[in-house]
């Protein structure tokens, strides 16, 4: 293809790539499955895109016969390519390894947090990269039929790869082929507390709460603000519910406490509720819509054992659907509100900067 109409696409596939990746971190159910396959389309896409353009610029990278090593290697615009395609390899090695299986931890990262880091080095390199050298499209590098053939053609490939590789992973039985859709590995489930990892979203480390002061407090557009010591949440609802988190790893378990819809029906939300803040001790908060939170669970126990401290005692919340990030641990307060929090973004992201997410005051 033209170097243009390459250099473009490639733009196009990585930030189709990075916006189907950020849209997966959220998505949980079992039908937005298709968010996860337009991702690996767009990193097969990308894939075969970076061929034509190394065939492209291979005479700056490579001597030619009898020549020394091209100049163009000294040359930091040339250099910034080099570093795109490398990361672009990088990303698409991770994710490929991942999807199908493979476990390699580095740092302590796995290789799905290591493609994560990789994709948002590799989204910022090519933003700049583009900005420098990327020249407007012209009607020719769009109308040419030949042009179109060969970008409808390599767009394909891309669109066909993805189920190929789940149909090599049934076929074979490969690694891979366990994963939920998500791409998350099975880990003790109906284990109880041991059985699966304490982690959190960033780095929230409190020290445990003493359940003999701890209260829960709800509160916002509610008629009557109720707050609850830990010995008046009766064990009365029980919910069968996947964590999947982020992190790469989901678990089944029977988690057992009260049903939301049974303490809001205490408080009588006003008419104007329409979204429940989960509000942490630490300050992490997240929010959903009032109809999917009164069907969700405030979790004192995992089966018959009652919560570890790392996994959220001694409240939690298990929103099914939801990836594990919005399962706020260590509750404090459910606050009801006319719109979501414009800011919860920032919150989860910052919550380990406060004194008792950085466990040096207890809540």
């Amino acid at each position: 293809m033209r170097p243009r109409t390459t250099d473009w696409s490639l733009a196009l596939s990585v930030a189709a790539g990075f916006g189907t990746g950020l849209w997966s971190l959220v998505a949980g159910r079992a039908e937005q499955w298709w968010i996860f396959a337009l991702h690996g389309m767009a990193g097969a896409w990308l894939g075969l895109l970076l061929l034509p353009k190394l065939w492209r610029v291979r005479w700056r990278l490579l001597p030619r016969p009898g020549t020394a090593s091209p100049a163009t290697w000294r040359d930091w615009r040339t250099l910034a390519g080099i570093g795109s395609t490398l990361l672009a390899l990088l990303v698409l090695g991770t994710g490929v390894a991942w999807s199908n299986g493979a476990v390699l931890v580095v740092w302590g990262y796995n290789l799905l947090n290591w493609h994560i880091v990789f994709s948002f080095v590799l989204v910022l390199l090519v933003s700049w990269h583009m900005l420098v050298r990327a020249r407007p499209l012209r009607k020719t590098d769009l109308h040419e039929r030949r042009q179109a053939v060969q970008w409808l053609g390599l767009l394909a490939g891309g669109v066909l790869l993805w189920p190929m590789q789940q149909w090599l992973q049934r076929q074979f039985q490969l690694p891979g082929f366990t994963r939920r859709f998500t791409g998350s590995r099975e880990i003790g489930s109906f284990g109880g507390n041991g059985a699966f990892p304490y982690v959190s979203w960033v780095a929230d480390r409190p020290l445990p709460l003493d359940v003999a002061t701890w209260q829960l407090q709800i509160s916002g557009l509610v008629e009557q603000p109720v707050t609850l010591r830990y010995d008046q949440l009766a064990l009365r609802d029980t919910l069968e519910a996947t964590l999947d988190c982020t992190g790469g790893f989901y678990t089944s378990q029977q988690w057992r406490g009260i049903t939301i819809a049974r303490l809001l029906d205490e408080a009588k939300p006003t008419p104007a509720a329409r979204w429940v803040r989960f509000r942490s001790a630490t300050g992490y908060h997240w929010s959903l819509p009032l109809t999917e939170a009164r069907t969700a669970l405030l979790a004192t126990h995992i089966g018959e054992t009652a919560l570890h401290h790392g996994h959220g005692a001694p409240l939690r919340l298990v929103a099914p659907g939801q990836r594990g990030f919005v399962w706020v641990k260590w509750l404090v307060a459910l606050e009801l509100h006319e719109a979501p929090d414009p800011a919860q973004l920032l919150a989860i992201n910052s919550s380990w900067t406060t004194p008792i997410g950085r466990g040096d005051t207890q809540g």
